[in-house]
């Protein structure tokens, strides 16, 4: 399962891109908003720090819009994904941009089964399904991923599953059973993946004790 972070802070970006195991990055119009900048300049330094997919949002009505929308966003970098919205209007402009525009779209606010197949259906590179804002309303994500996973395999799509919003090391553990693609992290949550109270006491142990050890 590839890792992404979900953020537009450079800083985050590019602690965890340090470490070797960031993938790639998902952005949104509110994480972009807490930057206080220019929306072109912030996804283009992205772009620059993670080489891998970063997707940014595309905002319209209607599919004409939406393709005009991701057409300029495509033009920042070449690693651009663009967020599609799961609408009607969203899944007519897939297609589009996906055959004819060669441009990966990322079909975002999926929250049911049936909506992760048509976005599947319609030929989106990723489906981007918000765990945390399930949960928040009382719905199993868990079974939600399962179920996505499950009619990628059955029908044979291409779509790579994102699960959306990942806040715990629980559901890390959930979209790895499921056999999820990629998982939308914070920060705080790709270093917490590092720990473990054990790790942390038997390292401590091990440095302690080395110090009596003649070298």
């Amino acid at each position: 399962m590839k890792l992404f972070l979900d953020t537009a802070d450079a800083g985050e970006i590019t602690r965890a891109n340090e470490t070797g195991l960031l993938d790639g990055v998902t952005t949104n119009p509110s994480h972009v908003a807490k930057t206080g900048r220019p929306f072109r300049e912030v996804v283009k330094e992205i772009c620059a720090i993670c080489p891998g997919p970063v997707s940014a949002e595309a905002v319209g009505s209607s599919a004409d819009e939406l393709i005009l929308e991701a057409q300029r966003i495509a033009e920042i970098a070449p690693n651009i994904v663009v967020k599609i919205p799961m609408t009607a209007e969203g899944l007519k402009a897939v297609p589009i941009l996906e055959k004819e525009k060669d441009i990966r779209c990322n079909v975002t606010m999926v929250f049911s089964s049936t909506q992760a197949f048509l976005a599947m259906k319609a030929g989106a590179s990723y489906v981007s399904i918000v765990l945390s804002r399930l949960d928040a309303c009382a719905n199993e994500s868990e079974i939600l991923v399962q179920d996505a996973a499950a009619i990628k395999h059955n029908y044979g799509f291409d779509s790579g599953i994102i699960a959306g919003s990942v806040k715990t090391q629980n559901h890390v553990l959930h979209c790895l059973r499921a056999g999820v693609d990629i998982a939308t992290v914070p920060e705080s949550l790709f270093f917490q993946l590092f720990r473990h109270p054990l790790t942390d006491a038997g390292i401590a142990q091990f440095e302690k004790d080395w110090k009596n050890v003649p070298y």
